[in-house]
């Protein structure tokens, strides 16, 4: 069963940042589509139901390691 989340990235402003978190995301088991807009600081995801429960730690980890000081939250 295919699903969509949205993440709010606060304070997202490197777009080179972005580019990495966008595919570092999109390589996730489960992850069938990723795409980050830097100028609506959001990342809206396609995946795989069974990755729900996970899903949100996975992006933060991620978004934390390129972007310490970005807010995730999901919508």
């Amino acid at each position: 069963e295919k699903m969509r989340k949205v993440f709010i990235l606060e304070d997202l402003d490197c777009a080179n940042c972005a580019a990495k978190i966008e595919a570092d995301t999109g390589k996730l088991t489960g992850v069938n589509k990723c795409s980050v807009s830097l100028m609506a600081q959001k990342m809206v995801l396609d995946i795989d139901e069974s990755i729900s429960g996970t899903i949100e730690a996975d992006v933060k980890k991620i978004v934390k390691k390129y972007e310490p000081d970005v807010e995730v939250t999901a919508k």
